[in-house]
């Protein structure tokens, strides 16, 4: 079993502290410093405050060449994955915990998904050559961060603003890059410059990105015309997989004394992105922001407050791999699909310093969001031959083909999500040794939306007969309010400079989403799988009595390092989570005419099904395991460490005994870095066991384990970086436990999963000016 491999990863991982000590023991010398792959916290004040982990600027440079999608850059932390999706699009995961169970800022804005597949997730949103820093916080997130998630935050930030130095008059400075990478003839280019004195900084960032369909490590289905659409892919090639991305952003920030106020306006153009797991692609996303920020720093503590706008238009359709142009059932207009989302939200923050030993935190946030989801029709409606009902014959081919005719499909009509928080946060440092904080969070999300019509009022239902189904859904009441309540405790105890240790209970809460609520057709097939940002084929129905998901946790973490975390550490974090109506899936059943949600589907154990969304009981646990050490120190070539990052987490349904859907096996990466002058290589190593615990009501296809080898490159000269590398090195294939369902060109059948990305060649250069 190619297991193998993978324990040898997890022994050496866990063998870290006894490979330390053996190296003090052998008197090791200078200790080298940890270069950008290092994971930390950052040290902001003497506190030593709960902050979660980073990646700063020199952690994210070495990643940028490799990838045109920002979640990618969260991969070197523990507790991390990734659901497959489009080329600039993946959703993070925390511990099995995905999507908008997140609370994702960008620049500190929350942003959200406008689409029925989420094709435009928040970190979509900022390109990674573009980003100045992650900070992730999982497990127990403190509640001034938190908020209408359950499984953490993600906080993305481009590059701070950058002012003269007094007396040095003007600064002129910036960057511009480029890289290619083989797969798919994926290519693009940055630019970023500021101009600025001690009080004003102007700058300006752009970037752009366009590759093909990218090859798999080798043939995974029939070589051939994809059905209908007169286009050949090989038997490698992953359909529905290109993307263009166009990021622009203007900012202008002010510093006076102790006060900073930062102005942005971002601008965002994707023409298209494929999505080999899903059954549309994004035919056009175009987004504007505008994000204000005030922050103060005072005697008694801080002032942060900020404001932002974000308007975005999305479209969706298929692009030529899925658009069915020849046969019988020949569409050149495909399924047009339209989304319009407004975003704006306010945050005010204080820290107040109490004491030397107290530290409160006090703020509140709000934030509207509205939602328009329209399907424009692509031809008049016309009767079937043989009545309104029949189905048969030239009849049943005519309501077939009229299916999308008639009148506009309203998914979403005037859906509004707001929420209002407050919270407060008490930090005391008992003594060097012991810190605790304990927060509170309340939360009012209130929901609603307008009445909605299919495509085809005849034969789909009057909005204003009551027993049709748009009919049954406009006469209900819309209108919800939840009152959420948050809780977290945390303790830490450090007993001396080289040991840490934290523990937590955190109570967090989630209300569902526009779609989990509101999404409304179970006419026929085609309509409910619209509904999908998992990825996996199916077909969903929202759930207008849908409660807010609780989850419970507990956490702990145990690190031993060196007094400045920096040159060698080592990391373990178990945790365990329990849901209360936990928003999972039944299969829907029932309905009437073309409803899917009749016959077979309750017990079809293959192919794809039709769903609800439904709450449910369910629990997670799992450990995470890091660690960076150093092998050699001041040798003939240079410095060498070793890093480590291992993840399990488990999830399981307790009201039906099934698994959650898209749980990450047991995975771990390996990495001896090697640094000599200006030159730092890095050989690294990804396992990654078989998936075989699947969701049974989803008909989650099972994968197989695999090992994939990684090897980059960088050298730096003055104010010049060059950056190489190959990614899955022998041309591994493999199926991504993660990726879904494969739906990138057509027949669009059941059975196959959507594999992992073949070898790809990237080289990348970046001068900074």
């Amino acid at each position: 079993m190619q297991f193998a491999r993978r324990s040898i990863a997890v022994t050496v991982t866990l063998a870290l502290p006894v490979l330390w000590q053996s190296a003090i023991a052998q008197g090791s010398a200078t200790l080298p410093e940890m270069d950008g792959i290092v994971v930390r916290a950052p040290r902001i004040s003497d506190r030593q405050s709960f902050e979660g982990s980073r990646l700063d600027a020199a952690s994210v440079t070495p990643y940028r060449a490799a990838s045109s999608d920002s979640a990618s850059l969260l991969d070197a932390l523990p507790g991390v994955s990734r659901y497959g999706a489009g080329g600039v699009s993946s959703l993070p995961a925390i511990h099995g915990l995905a999507d908008d169970r997140i609370r994702i800022q960008v620049d500190g804005m929350d942003l959200i998904s406008s689409c029925a597949n989420h094709m435009n997730p928040p970190l979509s949103y900022i390109d990674p050559t573009l980003v100045g820093s992650v900070r992730l916080f999982s497990g127990i997130t403190p509640v001034s961060v938190g908020g209408d998630s359950i499984a953490g935050t993600i906080q993305i930030n481009s590059a701070t603003p950058l002012f003269a130095k007094a007396g040095e008059g003007l600064l002129l400075t910036g960057q511009a890059g480029t890289f290619y990478r083989s797969n798919g003839d994926a290519r693009g280019a940055n630019l970023s410059a500021t101009i600025a004195n001690e009080i004003l900084s102007v700058t300006y960032a752009g970037s752009t990105v366009q590759a093909n369909n990218y090859d798999a490590g080798g043939k995974f289905k029939s070589a051939g015309l994809s059905e209908g659409t007169a286009v050949w892919l090989a038997g490698n090639e992953v359909g529905s997989s290109q993307y263009k991305s166009e990021n622009q952003s203007l900012g202008f920030a002010l510093r006076q004394e102790n006060q900073l106020f930062e102005l942005k306006y971002v601008y965002q153009h994707i023409p298209y992105q494929g999505f080999p797991n899903q059954r549309m692609d994004m035919t056009e996303n175009t987004s504007q922001k505008v994000n204000f920020r005030s922050f103060g720093q005072y005697d008694w503590g801080s002032l942060e407050a900020r404001a932002y706008y974000d308007d975005t238009r999305h479209k969706m359709n298929f692009l030529e791999d899925k658009l069915q142009t020849t046969g019988m059932m020949a569409n050149p207009a495909g399924m047009p699909m339209d989304t319009h989302g407004e975003t704006a939200g306010a945050l005010i923050k204080v820290d107040i310093r109490l004491s030397d030993r107290d530290l409160l935190r006090v703020g509140s946030d709000y934030q509207h969001y509205h939602l328009d989801d329209w399907w424009p029709a692509i031809g008049p409606y016309v009767p079937p031959m043989g009545g309104m009902g029949g189905m048969g014959g030239m009849g049943g081919m005519a309501a077939m083909s009229n299916m999308m005719n008639g009148s506009t499909f309203w998914n979403i009509h005037n859906g509004i999500r707001d929420h209002f928080d407050v919270f407060g946060e008490w930090e005391a440092r008992w003594s060097s040794q012991w810190l605790s904080q304990l927060g509170l969070r309340s939360s009012t999300v209130w929901m609603d939306t307008g009445d909605v019509q299919g495509y085809n009022v005849p034969d789909y239902g009057n909005p204003l007969n009551p027993t049709s189904i748009p009919g049954a859904f406009n006469a209900q009441n819309h209108s919800r309010t939840d009152h959420n309540l948050d809780l977290t405790a945390l303790l830490r105890f450090t007993p001396d400079a080289q040991q840490t240790f934290e523990a937590g209970f955190a109570r967090k809460t989630r209300s569902p989403n526009l779609y989990e609520r509101y999404a409304w057709s179970t006419n026929n097939a085609m309509t409910m799988t619209m509904i999908n940002w998992f990825g996996d084929g199916n077909g969903y129905v929202g759930n207008l009595n849908l409660k807010p998901e609780v989850a419970n946790t507990i956490s702990a973490t145990a690190s031993w390092h060196d007094a400045k975390k920096s040159l060698w550490g080592f990391s373990i974090t178990p945790y365990y989570t329990y849901v209360q109506d936990y928003i999972d899936a039944r299969r829907c059943f029932g309905g009437t005419g073309m409803s899917p949600c009749q016959g077979s589907n309750l017990t079809r154990s293959t192919g794809f099904v039709y769903l609800q969304f439904v709450n449910q009981s369910a629990r997670l646990y799992g450990a995470d395991v890091s660690g960076y050490f150093p092998l050699l120190s001041d040798s003939a070539i240079g410095e060498v460490k070793m890093t480590g990052v291992l993840s399990y987490v488990r999830g399981e349904n307790l009201d039906t005994d099934d698994n959650l859907y898209h749980i990450m096996p047991l995975n771990a990466k390996l990495a001896l870095v090697q640094k000599s002058g200006a030159w730092t290589n890095t050989l690294e190593g990804v396992f990654v066991d078989a998936k075989t615990k699947v969701s049974q009501v989803r008909n989650e296809l099972e994968t197989s384990g695999y090992g994939l080898l990684n090897l980059r490159s960088s050298y730096e000269w003055k104010q010049l970086r060059v950056d190489l590398g190959v990614e899955n090195l022998f041309n591994r294939l493999y199926d991504s436990p993660l990726g879904g369902a494969y739906l990138g060109q057509r027949p669009m059948v059941y059975g196959t999963a959507v594999p992992g990305m073949g070898r790809s060649v990237y080289a990348g250069l970046n001068l900074r000016f």
